[in-house]
Formats: C-alpha cells, sequence, structure tokens
C-alpha cells in the first residue's frame, strides 16, 4: 500500500485553521515512517470532495485526510460516490473529530500519524466500518433532523476559537430562539410513527458535536444504526437534559426514545433543518436514509 506517493488531502481551515498550521509536521513525521504522500490542499467547499472522487476513480488504493469531520464527510462522498474501494486514512485535527472517536483514532495528531504510519507500512488493508446515505448524500457519523440540526447550523455561523464550546454556545442560542417541535411521520423497521418530536438523531457512531455522547452504544461496524428521537419538549427541560446527552446518560428518560434501525424515513409538512456528519444540509421535508453495511473501509 505504500508503493508510491499517498494522496494527502487537507482542509487548511479544518479546526479553526490547526490542519493547515500541522499539515507541514504531520507530512515530515509521516516521511520520517517512510510513507511518501503528495499534498492536495482544499481550496474550498466542496473541493476535497471532486478531488477525492477523481482520485478513487483513477485507482488510488487509499488516501489521508488531515481535517475534522467536515473533511471526512466529504472524503467519504468522493469514496463512495467513485464506486471504488479507496481505504480512507485520517489524522483528526477538526473541532469534534466525532469519526475519529468512533474509529478509535487518537485525537493526538502526532500518535494518530505515528499509529497510521505503521499500519500502512505493515500493509494492513483497513477496518471496514458502515456509511450511511441520506437522499443523495452520504455520511459517516450521523444524520440529524430537527433541534440538533438547527443547533448545528447556528455553531457553523461561529469564528470563535473556542473549540467543541461552540456547539454548547449555540445551544444556549438556538434554546432563546425556541425549540422547534413539527409534526411529523417516521417509519422505521415495520414501525409507523405520527406526531411532533423535537429532534432525531440517526448514529453510526456515540457522539456528535464533539462533546455530546448523543447514541452511547453506538458502533460504526455492528451493521445498524441507533435511532434517538425526542418527545416535544419545552426551553427548560432542554437544559435538563444537556447534562445528561454530553455524559450519555440520557437513555431511559421518559421524552427519549431509541431503536435500532437499518432504514429510517421521515416526512415533513414544512421543511426541517438537517445535517450530515455536522455539514448544514438544505432545508428539506423528505428524509430517506439506509444503511450501508461495510461500505468503508478505515486505516
Amino acid at each position: 500500500m505504500t508503493a508510491g506517493a499517498i494522496p494527502l488531502f487537507v482542509n487548511p481551515v479544518a479546526g479553526r485553521g490547526r490542519a493547515g498550521k500541522k499539515c507541514r509536521s504531520i507530512i515530515a513525521l509521516l516521511g520520517a515512517a517512510g510513507i511518501e504522500v503528495e499534498k492536495i490542499e482544499s481550496r474550498g467547499v466542496g473541493d476535497m470532495e471532486d478531488q477525492v472522487l477523481a482520485r478513487s476513480r483513477a485507482g488510488s488504493a487509499a488516501i489521508i485526510v488531515v481535517g475534522g469531520d467536515g473533511s471526512v464527510h466529504e472524503a467519504v462522498n468522493g469514496i463512495l460516490g467513485s464506486g471504488e474501494s479507496t481505504t480512507l486514512g485520517l489524522v483528526p485535527v477538526g473541532t469534534g473529530n466525532d469519526f475519529a472517536k468512533a474509529c478509535d483514532i487518537p485525537l493526538d495528531w502526532q500518535e494518530a500519524c505515528r499509529l497510521l504510519a505503521s499500519r500502512l507500512a505493515s500493509g494492513h488493508g483497513g477496518k471496514p466500518v458502515d456509511a450511511g446515505k441520506m437522499n443523495d448524500r452520504y455520511f459517516a457519523n450521523g444524520a440529524g433532523i430537527g433541534f440538533d440540526a438547527k443547533i448545528n447550523r447556528i455553531a457553523s455561523r461561529y469564528r470563535l476559537p473556542i473549540g467543541d464550546l461552540v456547539y454548547l454556545l449555540a445551544v444556549f442560542e438556538g434554546i432563546c430562539d425556541g425549540v422547534i417541535t413539527p409534526s411529523v411521520r417516521m417509519r422505521f423497521d415495520g414501525r409507523e410513527i405520527n406526531g411532533p418530536v423535537t429532534l432525531a438523531n440517526i448514529s453510526n457512531g456515540p457522539w456528535i458535536g464533539g462533546m455530546f455522547h448523543i447514541a452511547p452504544g453506538a458502533r460504526n461496524d455492528d451493521g445498524q444504526f441507533d435511532l434517538v428521537y425526542a418527545d416535544p419538549v419545552s426551553r427548560w427541560r432542554v437544559f435538563g437534559l444537556l447534562p445528561k446527552l454530553m455524559r450519555g446518560s440520557h437513555y431511559g428518560e421518559r421524552d427519549i426514545h431509541t431503536a435500532a434501525v437499518s432504514r429510517f424515513e421521515l416526512q415533513s409538512d414544512i421543511a426541517l433543518p438537517s445535517h450530515l456528519d455536522g455539514e448544514v444540509q438544505p432545508l428539506q421535508s423528505n428524509f430517506r436514509i439506509e444503511l450501508l453495511r461495510g461500505a468503508l473501509s478505515v486505516i
């Protein structure tokens, strides 16, 4: 797998600019371990996806991504959109790094580099992990519809160098602005539920927003999603649930429901906010989500 230079894709603005600052050191550390890479810098939103798609179609056996969950999201859409079996290596330097956590990739960039180099040098073929598809977009870590997506939309506007705390700050702003509780129809694995909800989160990994343990039991290699949805709640109830969501102790609460699913559909009379891997999606009212078992290979 180490024959020839491995494409290394970097989003220089990931992690509030950490990816760009660390990239030279990352390349040097990989090089010292005998891993030759070709640096390819993203020029804007969607550019990494296009370049990964092209390299995957051209036959790249593996790529490396230096960035966070947004970079992973673009790379995964490039790989899965190509129909090829390109293996994904990751050096996490983003804000939340939820996908890295789900894959047990060290969050310390130096440790992640050393582990990645060791696996590449040994011919590690990559671990198969599940992915998902919502309508026409792929995702690696999870999909959110409703209030959590509204929070994500708010957080995406912040440019404060405070790491995961941007999501907590966005929660407070979102609560003050109002908790959305649209009436929806949900269908999953033979069940149908009609009525208002606060949010529906389809988790492939256990974390969202870096600090929220939304689905503590979720694993991205178990052939199922963990669905978490919430009944309509008040502002004060959100405040009460917040620390439990951060600890992962919200399961069993009267207004929190969970299920293991492989397919999920949601329809609403109004357009709703949604996110994939933390990336803001266009407002829409129809969502069809399916599990892609073992679709990704991660070093």
